[in-house]
């Protein structure tokens, strides 16, 4: 074992006797040691509960013969930071913890490795540990929230608060009402309630193999959770003992199955950024072209929040991502997965439970999957956007540059009523260079939406959107402003024509005129001197890979 580094040999009889120090006895000495990331806080509520899913996945540990190990990894709740400079930490964020993670366990040779993970950055920054250590680990999401409720009305964070202060500020609903909504929206422990970021990667994690089948969706609240909790406690000894590494189950056959898998569900576009960051830690060749192509042969067969009607409550009881699987079992790549089983026997196993809320392949929602990679003058290395979550009229759009340098001037004007039906929203010197850190623009998109502009307005930027996003809202634009991307010399007025079917991003201007333009223009300086921004400024990649930390 791994740990034989620490518990074995003479020379290691000050490390033992730390060990006893801990409270362990002679006879774990010969057991798997297991190291629990935990990322348990008071601050984000898709984490508030995870006390509790650390005492089930103990037991499993020690029901299986491991000696369980707990160690914290911090997070960032992305509602709270967005719409500030605390967004700006966000991404920059899964590189930090993935060094954690790594840091931890490489300095105190474990033998298996636990991430109890929720929200945004943290469970993918976990996985790209679990890749650069290779040691036997599995991941436990620790659940949805349930719906809000309100006079008799099903809530949710992103529509009925975020969205909400559009419809305040037009005069739609009352302080009183906006007061109710905020109290409401969010009853309790879990991720944001529809397929944002957190629930989105919890997905893509189940299907890639990396968590027991049912983990994704099981409610953060259900006694379901605590089981899979238990269940993960034991199979990670037992993979421990068969010594089945990650690099084993993430082949690229994997990351293909949760590319389909994303693209059924109609996910966040923050996975794309993710599985790039992810697949080269795991030494996969991945690229952001690959999400289009499976995106145009995979069917949209479900509709939940925030471009659909459902929630992942709705989700959960229709049969969770097992259902999904059976679904589009000929479609999948048949590998293992960490609890033991082919993707195909996780099919087999699986019930569709609600045929409106997982829908026969044969009659989708949408015929293409939920993301389109979109490229063009304006984005030659590519920029994302959401299709399922973009209303058909809106799937072409021509309109006129309204150009902001930072997030919060075009939030003021939003909020002032300077944005017209019409207007092509650009806010730049928002990517992972210029911001630095590519915050989320899910203030901005849902106040358009909130005001009633959802199909009359696009918005594009080099900074990128909340899962929680819908309408025509294109971002991760590559190249990004800071490094000289066309976006940066777009001026007020110009025409900016969006055709998602084509996969087109055009600025309507002469080769010429962007030529005289481009001569004219010089990078500005980094807008962090001081910190981790500014040293992940430095070293930070195109969005187009995955906007990794390069050294």
């Amino acid at each position: 074992m791994k740990s034989d580094k620490i518990k074995k040999g003479i020379e290691r009889a000050g490390a033992r006797s730390l060990l006893y120090a801990t409270g362990i006895s002679k006879e774990d000495m010969g057991k798997p040691f297991i190291a629990v990331a935990t990322s348990r806080t008071d601050i984000i509520p898709g984490h508030i509960h995870m006390d509790r899913l650390e005492r089930f996945i103990e037991r499993g540990i020690a029901m299986a013969g491991g000696v369980p190990f707990f160690f914290g990894i911090p997070g960032i709740c992305d509602g709270i930071a967005m719409g500030h400079g605390g967004m700006k930490y966000s991404l920059g964020s899964r590189e930090l913890i993935a060094d954690m993670v790594e840091t931890i366990v490489k300095a105190h040779c474990f033998d298996g490795l636990v991430c109890l993970t929720n929200c945004d950055k943290i469970t993918p920054g976990m996985i790209m540990a679990m890749g650069r250590l290779n040691i036997p680990s599995i991941v436990v999401t620790a659940g949805p929230m349930i719906s809000g409720n309100y006079k008799g009305r099903r809530l949710s964070l992103v529509k009925d608060t975020f969205e909400a202060v559009g419809k305040f500020k037009k005069g739609d609903i009352s302080q009183e009402e906006m007061s109710n909504l905020e109290m409401c929206a969010c009853p309790g422990a879990g991720a944001c309630q529809g397929l944002y970021t957190a629930n989105s990667m919890a997905c893509v994690t189940e299907a890639m193999g990396l968590s027991v089948p049912g983990c994704a969706t099981a409610l953060a609240v259900s006694a379901k959770k605590d089981r899979i909790a238990q269940e993960t406690g034991e199979k990670v000894v037992n993979l421990v003992r068969r010594n089945i590494l990650p690099r084993t189950i993430m082949r690229k056959e994997a990351f293909e199955n949760a590319i389909k898998i994303d693209m059924a569900l109609g996910g966040s576009t923050n996975t794309v950024l993710h599985l790039l960051a992810i697949a080269r830690e795991f030494e996969v060749d991945l690229k952001i072209d690959e999400f289009d192509k499976i995106s145009r042969m995979t069917p949209h067969i479900t509709n939940i929040l925030p471009g659909g009607e459902h929630f992942m409550e709705d989700l959960e009881y229709a049969g969770g991502i097992p259902a999904i699987m059976k679904r589009m079992k000929n479609m999948l790549n048949d590998v293992m997965t960490c609890s033991g089983k082919l993707i195909s026997q996780i099919a087999n196993d699986a019930q569709v439970l609600d045929e409106n809320v997982i829908r026969d392949i044969k009659n989708p929602y949408h015929a293409e999957g939920g993301i389109a990679v979109l490229k063009g003058n304006l984005a030659p290395y590519g920029a994302v956007v959401k299709q399922t979550a973009v209303s058909s009229k809106m799937l072409n759009f021509t309109g006129k540059a309204r150009v902001f340098d930072s997030e919060e001037t075009c939030m003021n004007a939003i909020m002032a009523g300077k944005i017209k039906k019409g207007d092509c929203v650009v806010i730049r010197y928002e990517g992972p260079k210029g911001g630095p850190g590519m915050r989320e623009m899910l203030s901005p998109t849902a106040a358009i939406v909130g005001m009633g502009l959802a199909d009359d307005v696009a918005l594009i930027t080099d900074g990128r959107f909340s899962g929680g996003t819908q309408g025509p809202c294109i971002g991760h634009i590559s190249p990004e402003a800071q490094v000289g991307g066309i976006i940066a010399i777009v001026e007020e007025g110009d025409e900016i024509m969006i055709d998602i079917p084509k996969r087109k991003l055009e600025l309507k201007v002469s080769d010429a005129e962007i030529a005289a333009r481009m001569a004219k223009w010089h990078a500005p300086e980094i807008k962090e001197k001081e910190g981790y921004l500014a040293r992940y400024a430095k070293f930070v990649s195109s969005a187009s890979e995955g906007a990794i930390l390069k050294v």
